[in-house]
């Protein structure tokens, strides 16, 4: 089985090289797809020995679909990584070996992610798995999934592979922030397009419920006052998606 690694970049100077490297563990096909960056990203990827194939940005579903109508022809197997994640041995191993099972068309990957730099196992941040090893003309991403993509078989089953990527995920409060930030304004224009309107119960229980999701049944308590803010911060913005959504009904003239 041919199998290329993707990595998707833009402006990934800080992890590109490191992620090519640690993607050369499982194959040496390794095509860095970027939307032009203006960093020096391009020239470390080529001198990581990957090859670079630029595209303009949509949306993260387009692009994706894209890069894997561009390794058609050479690839059989898709491994999507992204600058921030890394391969490990144990993974590149068990990627090699699923492969081989020909009733398979997708494999779904957990992570290990690392918030604020300390592994988060609670919260929702374990094990986070991702359907990242695609076979190349049996899977593509549902178009209408612009942010948080979705992957649809058009044959053969889903797997699930037991070891992790490394995913350093977000470095400091800043990051964490600025992308929560453009999530719940993403998710609350999903609710307005689906007629849903906020209703006066919902700043104060939807919150209150995404904090005990996160903190008690997801076990956020279990990476203790780490755990405890990431589940605070995360009904932070699930009353701001609220807040969001009520100002679409109100910008539009509904109650």
């Amino acid at each position: 089985m041919r199998l290329a690694a993707i990595i998707l970049t833009y402006n990934e100077a800080a992890h590109v090289e490191a992620c090519i490297e640690s993607a050369h563990l499982a194959t040496e096909q390794v095509v860095v797809f970027d939307s032009f960056s203006t960093d020096n990203t391009v020239s470390l990827a080529e001198a990581a020995g990957a090859r670079v194939i630029q595209h303009i940005f949509s949306d993260y579903a387009s692009q994706r679909n894209a890069a894997l109508e561009a390794v058609k022809e050479s690839a059989d197997w898709v491994l999507f990584i992204d600058a921030d994640e890394r391969v490990t041995l144990e993974l590149a191993a068990e990627v090699l070996q699923v492969i081989k099972r020909p009733e398979y068309a997708g494999w779904n990957i957990p992570r290990h992610n690392y918030l604020f730099g300390k592994l988060t196992l609670g919260a929702g941040w374990y094990p986070d798995y991702q359907t990242r090893l695609l076979k190349v003309g049996a899977a593509r991403y549902d178009p209408t999934r612009k942010v948080h993509e979705v992957v649809v078989l058009d044959e053969g089953i889903e797997g699930t592979i037991q070891n992790p990527f490394i995913h350093y995920n977000y470095r400091d409060l800043a990051q964490f922030n600025d992308k929560q930030r453009r999530y719940s304004a993403y998710d609350a224009g999903i609710l307005f397009e689906q007629g849903i309107r906020p209703k006066p119960q919902n700043y104060v229980l939807q919150p209150l419920r995404q904090f005990r999701w996160r903190f008690v049944t997801l076990r956020g308590y279990q990476d203790g006052l780490h755990g405890l803010r990431l589940s605070a911060l995360m009904a932070w913005y699930e009353l701001r998606k609220y807040r969001l959504l009520g100002q679409m009904w109100k910008s539009r003239g509904g109650s």
